[in-house]
């Protein structure tokens, strides 16, 4: 990236993306006015939080973050309960993360659907875009599935944000197919480089069903890649393919408004949605 940001367009920028994140998340939860959003949204506003606070990411304090807010009523799978329950209560995140599944780690989706606003926060790079969405998902992901998916998203976003600054046309796909790490997540998104049509990525590539990032980030950017500069498209191609619509909707919608900005987010879908919280807003 030709570019550097400042503090306080970092903060626009992961503001912006979170915007579209919660209310893809709130309208893909199916809930009549106001959309109440879900964990997706609770995560994100923790790393937005941790961001803001410390100009970076301080990984214990978004841990703490995490722990703190959590509200299990918010949709959170059991495993993801059980080891933020063990964070609040005092249980360093690197055992909590590890122990989980047995000892092999989160590969679930729980990471990917919060990225979008730290790589719109890291748009002036790549690369460092990458690194820092490996260490975010390291806090309650320790299987090599799950941070991978994290990669992608926070690299999407950090790609879309980019292609914003600079006016340029990107490809999106292609940009985070060369910052994911080897996994199956990334030949799942290799894959998604041939796929024309919503449906077709859908059957070929999941929806969200099973709740992996497997099954959910490389349909979720195919979706962002194909309604870069169309957020409402981006959402309704999300709960048109069903599944785990609301988590599939917040990562393409954080990507996608990492791209439009905010104004892109239909004024009527925000009114709509549930208010973030004030510990993230004020």
């Amino acid at each position: 990236m030709s570019f550097t940001l400042f503090p306080d367009t970092r903060a626009a920028l992961a503001t912006d993306s979170l915007a579209g994140l919660s209310v893809g998340d709130a309208r893909g939860a199916g809930h009549g006015p106001p959309w109440r959003w879900t964990d997706d949204t609770e995560q994100a506003c923790c790393l937005v939080k941790a961001l803001t606070d410390d100009d970076g990411l301080d990984r214990d304090h978004f841990a703490d973050l995490l722990g703190r807010h959590f509200d299990a009523s918010r949709g959170y799978g059991s495993g993801a309960v059980v080891m933020l329950r063990q964070i609040r209560e005092g249980t360093p995140w690197p055992i909590a993360a590890a122990a989980a599944f047995d000892g092999q780690g989160s590969a679930g989706n729980g990471a990917a659907m919060r990225a979008a606003p730290l790589g719109a926060w890291h748009a002036d790079s790549l690369v460092h875009a990458a690194t820092e969405g490996a260490r975010a998902a390291e806090v309650t992901h320790a299987h090599p599935e799950g941070i991978a998916g994290a990669v992608a998203v926070t690299v999407a976003a950090a790609v879309a944000a980019a292609a914003r600054l600079e006016g340029q046309p990107v490809d999106l796909l292609g940009a985070v197919l060369a910052h994911t790490p080897h996994s199956r997540v990334r030949d799942s998104l290799g894959r998604a480089t041939t796929i024309r049509t919503a449906a077709e990525a859908a059957h070929e590539l999941g929806n969200g069903t099973r709740s992996l990032a497997l099954d959910s980030v490389p349909f979720a950017l195919w979706v962002a890649a194909h309604h870069l500069d169309d957020y409402p498209g981006a959402v309704q191609a999300c709960i048109a393919a069903g599944g785990d619509m609301d988590t599939t909707a917040a990562m393409a919608g954080g990507v996608v408004a990492a791209y439009t900005g905010a104004d892109g987010v239909p004024g009527e879908w925000l009114r709509a949605r549930e208010p973030l919280p004030d510990w993230v807003t004020g």
